[in-house]
């Protein structure tokens, strides 16, 4: 069995999923898989998609139906969920097996980055960041990653339409 399996949920992200798969490409390397689930696309999303991941499925439109479609397909033992516009950081397998490595640890996730040239948007990123750190609520943002027991035995994600 896999150790990590990385869903990326999808919707029309002809711009973007070609880059943050790109980006993943060392990984899958490296024996991560990577799966991609397509909410209906009426770009060209999945064609862009195919080569880059192990695999490409359609689920009911919605990041939480998309991504419990992925998590049910995941060979790992560990679960990452990546929005298609976002890059996962150096060594982020690295820092993803240190934090398991506390007993205690069954999720985590990054801190956002946004690589823009207004301000205002360095500022989004850094309450985002501490929002999280004081309360420990992420977003989709932050690349979620969890420990697969602990996902089933949640129950998933809420079957609404935006919901991570």
């Amino acid at each position: 069995m896999r150790v990590l399996s990385i869903i990326v949920p999808i919707l029309n992200e002809q711009e973007t999923v070609a880059t943050t798969l790109a980006a993943l490409q060392p990984l899958r390397q490296r024996g991560v898989e990577v799966i991609v689930v397509d909410g209906g696309s009426e770009d060209s999303s999945m064609r862009l998609a195919s080569p880059l991941s192990d695999q490409v499925i359609v689920a009911a439109r919605g990041r939480a139906s998309q991504m419990n479609a992925g998590a049910r397909l995941a060979s790992g033992d560990e679960l990452l969920f990546l929005h298609s516009d976002t890059v996962l950081p150096k060594g982020a397998l690295e820092a993803i097996e240190q934090a398991f490595r506390a007993p205690v640890c069954v999720w985590g996730r990054f801190d956002v980055s946004i690589e823009s040239p207004l301000r205002v948007l360095t500022g989004v990123a850094f309450m985002m960041n501490l929002r999280s750190r004081w309360t420990g609520i992420a977003t989709g943002d932050q690349a979620i990653f969890v420990k697969r027991s602990a996902f089933e035995r949640i129950g998933a994600f809420p079957a609404v339409l935006l919901m991570e």
